[in-house]
């Protein structure tokens, strides 16, 4: 199924419509229940948002999807520093100096692998 083709959670209410017509290919329904008082919340919201409800609900559910796919950020820089620790403290543990060199050039190397690292381990967990 593709995203594009997703429907809301809940109807949108009659007084807020959509303007969008990409809305029109969108046939496959999706429910909830929810409590009077989840409901208002909702409503509410999506309202100060100025979206028809089941706009944003199916705006809430395609970003939450999509966001647990990309790789997290923190995780990038947590594997830069563990990466940074094991290839300094392993030459300095064999006795050997690290120049300041080599520690720049090590630097460079970890913030372009640390991202693609980032992104295989995301994509491993995303499978399990």
């Amino acid at each position: 199924m593709k995203y594009g083709q997703s429907e809301a959670l809940l109807t949108a209410a009659p007084d807020v419509k959509s303007n969008d017509e990409s809305s029109l290919n969108r046939v496959f329904p999706v429910t909830v229940k929810l409590t009077k008082d989840e409901l208002e919340m909702v409503n509410d919201f999506s309202k100060s948002k100025a979206l028809a409800r089941g706009e944003w609900i199916r705006d809430v559910i395609l970003k939450e999807i999509l966001k647990s796919s990309a790789s997290d950020p923190s995780l990038a820089e947590i594997l830069g520093v563990r990466l940074l620790l094991v290839n300094v403290l392993r030459p300095l543990a064999a006795g050997q100096q690290v120049t300041n060199e080599v520690f720049d050039k090590l630097l460079d190397e970890i913030s372009i692998v640390k991202h693609q690292l980032a992104s295989t381990i995301a994509s491993a967990s995303g499978r399990k």
